[in-house]
């Protein structure tokens, strides 16, 4: 397998600045949006905008969750290894909120499907959007576009799109993988 590096930690570092601007720019204090991160990948991205948000640019009060969409996934029974659920973890409420959706990669646009469905079992939030580190454009099923990027990636089928953070992997990197 070979390997390609996308981004490297000072270019994430950059991009995750730019981003957590972004957000501020909309969204100014915060009051009225809550963060999700979608599980596994996406808390990871999401706890780290928040940390750079309180820390840096002084905002407090961020809610911040964490929804796990395993089972409301439309592939979850057709996958040959059972999947694992991770833990869902919003302590606030969402109706009339406005929620970003945050993770690594959109790729399909099922995930972000997924959590469309499994954020309306916690009330009807007034407006959703979505923040993704990496968007792969060209593999899309589903109409389903971010509104804040981090960087748009051209890769075919047989790529795969890893993105590591120090706190996890033990860097901040992220790699296109060539599967053979």
């Amino acid at each position: 397998m070979s390997q390609k590096v996308l981004l490297s930690a000072k270019e994430i570092s950059i991009i995750l600045h730019r981003l957590a601007c972004q957000l501020i720019e909309n969204h100014q204090d915060f009051k009225d949006t809550v963060l999700i991160g979608i599980q596994p990948r996406g808390k990871f991205l999401a706890e780290r905008l928040v940390k750079i948000l309180t820390e840096e640019y002084h905002i407090q009060n961020i809610s911040l969750g964490f929804l796990d969409i395993t089972f409301f996934r439309d592939d979850f029974r057709r996958n040959e290894k059972p999947l694992e659920a991770n833990k869902t973890e919003i302590d606030f409420v969402v109706d009339d909120k406005k929620i970003v959706f945050i993770d690594d990669v959109l790729y399909t646009g099922r995930s972000i499907r997924a959590a469309l469905t499994a954020i309306q079992s916690f009330g009807r939030p007034s407006e959703i959007e979505l923040l993704t580190l990496i968007d792969r454009r060209f593999s899309r099923h589903l109409p389903i576009q971010p509104d804040y990027r981090g960087r748009q990636v051209d890769a075919i089928n047989n790529e795969k799109v890893v993105v590591k953070w120090k706190e996890y992997d033990g860097e901040d990197e992220v790699l296109l993988e060539l599967k053979k």
